[in-house]
């Protein structure tokens, strides 16, 4: 086992300084000189405590990602583009907790790569792209560094992070466009063993987006999931983003649906702060549903290129669900966590 360890850590460092290699070269040519590789990424970090139970016992909320409690790693995001003419290759690695998380651990080199995909602008208008995607359903994506708030909510832990497959993305005008896809099963790797696949589509108007996925629900798949996500400028200051989802497995009869709204109030060139209030529920059939209600009030301050996120966060269990324990191990149906977040881009 220690032997597999450390051969696998062996081939992480490996890639990653190839990457970094291949970049400064390309770094060093001619200014005139227009290279066709070009690298960026991020890192991010945080501290969170719990109030309810001192931070100690209860720890985490049933979402993905920010967690943990006391000092804690997100994770180093880099990501690779090399692009000649109308063809071009992207590499997404992530390293830490949020990366492993999302990529399921089921991918080559233990999980690390994010995405990797092949595309061809067939024309200005159509582009077709084959490999593993970050998935179209929703509102958030992995990097903390495209979210507003830090944390992600129930909408997007429950949906698919990722998929692996062909797309075609059609510009139909200036304001609307179409995707249409064929994929494995939602985040898998290998489908050798249910030799099953799965279909996804978008259709985008004036910056409103209707999401669909669907695979047959089986051997752990997601089922059929219609998402909408969009947004609108209320004023030069204030965005309002809107998220709703249904979800259904007809093989395990379940599944989920609910809604978040995203109001985001730029005070200054430097500073913002944002709401997420969302309503979730999971569904089985044959139980009463379990819905909640959740509260994410975020602050932003940029400074460069690094982003500091104090972030307070209420998650509330309706319907007499009571899955957190107090600081003296009652359960109870809410959490309240504080954390604050540093997300550098490069």
């Amino acid at each position: 086992m220690k032997t597999i360890i450390n051969t696998n850590f062996v081939k992480k460092i490996l890639f990653l300084a190839i990457l970094l290699i291949a970049g400064t070269g390309f770094a060093q040519e001619e200014e005139e000189s227009s290279s066709p590789f070009s690298f960026s990424g991020s890192i991010d970090t945080y501290y969170r405590t719990t109030f309810n139970d001192a931070g100690l016992a209860t720890t985490a909320t049933p979402t993905s990602f920010a967690n943990q409690t006391g000092f804690a790693l997100g994770m180093a995001n880099l990501i690779g583009t090399y692009e000649t003419g109308s063809t071009g290759v992207v590499v997404d690695l992530v390293f830490g907790p949020r990366g492993t998380e999302a990529t399921f651990e089921n991918d080559v080199l233990n999980g690390i790569i994010n995405q990797a995909y092949a595309y061809w602008n067939v024309s200005e208008k159509t582009t077709l792209t084959i490999g593993r995607v970050n998935t179209w359903v929703g509102y958030e994506v992995i990097s903390p560094a495209a979210n507003f708030n830090y944390s992600v909510s129930y909408l997007f832990s429950n949906g698919p992070f990722s998929h692996l497959g062909v797309k075609a993305d059609f510009a139909l005008s200036d304001d609307i466009s179409l995707m249409l896809a064929v994929t494995n099963p939602w985040d898998t790797n290998d489908i050798s063993g249910s030799g099953e696949y799965a279909l996804g589509g978008q259709l985008g108007a004036y910056g409103q987006f209707l999401n669909l996925y669907y695979d047959s629900g089986a051997n752990g798949g997601l089922g059929f999931e219609i998402d909408y996500t969009g947004g609108f400028d209320v004023n030069e200051d204030l965005f309002l983003g809107i998220n709703a989802a249904y979800n259904n497995n007809s093989e395990t009869d379940s599944g989920f649906y609910g809604a978040a709204i995203y109001p985001q109030l730029s005070t200054s060139d430097d500073f913002a702060i944002g709401l997420r209030g969302e309503y979730f529920a999971f569904t089985q059939d044959g139980f009463d549903d379990v819905p909640v209600f959740g509260l994410t009030l975020t602050g932003s301050l940029t400074k460069e290129n690094l982003i500091i996120k104090p972030e307070i966060r209420l998650d509330s269990f309706l319907n007499d669900n009571e899955p957190f324990l107090d600081s003296e191990g009652v359960a109870t149906n809410s959490l309240s966590s504080f954390l604050i977040a540093a997300i550098y881009s490069f």
